[in-house]
């Protein structure tokens, strides 16, 4: 670039030109998408992007955008294509009396471009841990190792609460599938390396908690599955690690609900007595 520390502000985020990356600051105002706000600031290598593009906008506005290389962000790659328009963390919408400083900006980054194609590994820094959001079934956490899902006795299946609560180390994963909370059906899965595709709905799957009105927002499940996503191509697998000891008013209250599904005929006998002996175990 032609000065080091250049900034192009537009509307909900600034871009700082450096001469080895673009640094993306996004506003934190009420008006911001909430993605933009839970993001902060991201640093983009020159080496991860592979072009750019400047386009008319709506509203008499000019968008300026890199386009990253597949591969190079987590987040992108988490997301598959499913962000909307809006919510694009390498748009910066510009009013159009900035359109020639903006063309400006444009060529002299396609001139410091030297990659393109797939990259081998990540380049953009992942969302930083701990992280943690409500899906409707369960509470999801990550602490930059294992993956934990607890579930709700409000939400959560009746297979789901047979299986108990899910603790997931990344050496054990394979990769990430998510799905907008904004379609039908949303949920995060965690596809792991000893099984298969699953073939079962997310709200029967134990490795998935599902989403709903209110639950799993974007801004909260998105960067939580890049983090685990980054954490997985980068580990090796590991033996799981032993769930710790459960408190006991928790393990009464499950207890409860399992009994609950046992008289409602949702549990067989059987499966109440295995079951119970399992939680009571853990005590």
């Amino acid at each position: 670039m032609s000065r080091m520390g250049d900034v192009l502000a537009g509307f909900h985020a600034a871009w700082e030109f450096e001469s080895d990356s673009v640094l993306i600051r996004y506003e934190r105002g009420i008006r911001a998408p909430k993605l933009f706000q839970a993001l902060g600031e991201r640093r983009v290598p020159l080496e991860a992007i592979a072009g750019v593009t400047l386009t008319r906008g709506k509203r008499g506005t000019v968008v300026l955008r890199v386009e990253p290389r597949p591969g190079a962000d987590p987040l992108l790659e988490a997301a598959a294509g499913q962000l909307k328009e809006n919510v694009d963390p390498y748009r910066l919408v510009l009013p159009g009396d900035r359109e020639v400083l903006a063309e400006y900006y444009a060529d002299e980054l396609r001139g410091l471009l030297t990659e393109s194609g797939p990259a081998d590994r990540f380049l953009v820094k992942p969302p930083e841990g701990p992280l943690s959001f409500k899906a409707y079934d369960g509470k999801a956490t990550f602490d930059g190792r294992t993956v934990n899902f607890r579930w709700f006795w409000t939400g959560a299946s009746s297979a789901k609460w047979k299986a108990g609560d899910q603790s997931f180390s990344v050496g054990e994963l394979n990769g990430v599938e998510w799905r907008s909370p904004e379609v039908f059906e949303g949920h995060l899965r965690l596809l792991r390396r000893d099984a298969g595709a699953s073939g079962a709905q997310a709200d029967q799957d134990p490795a998935a908690v599902v989403f709903g009105l209110g639950y799993g927002p974007v801004h909260e499940s998105l960067p939580f599955a890049a983090a685990v996503l980054a954490a997985v191509r980068t580990s090796s697998p590991v033996a799981a690690v032993p769930a710790p000891r459960r408190d006991p008013a928790d393990i009464a209250e499950r207890i409860r609900h399992l009994g609950e599904l046992h008289q409602a005929g949702l549990v067989t006998d059987e499966e109440f007595s295995v079951k119970k002996a399992e939680l009571l175990s853990e005590l």
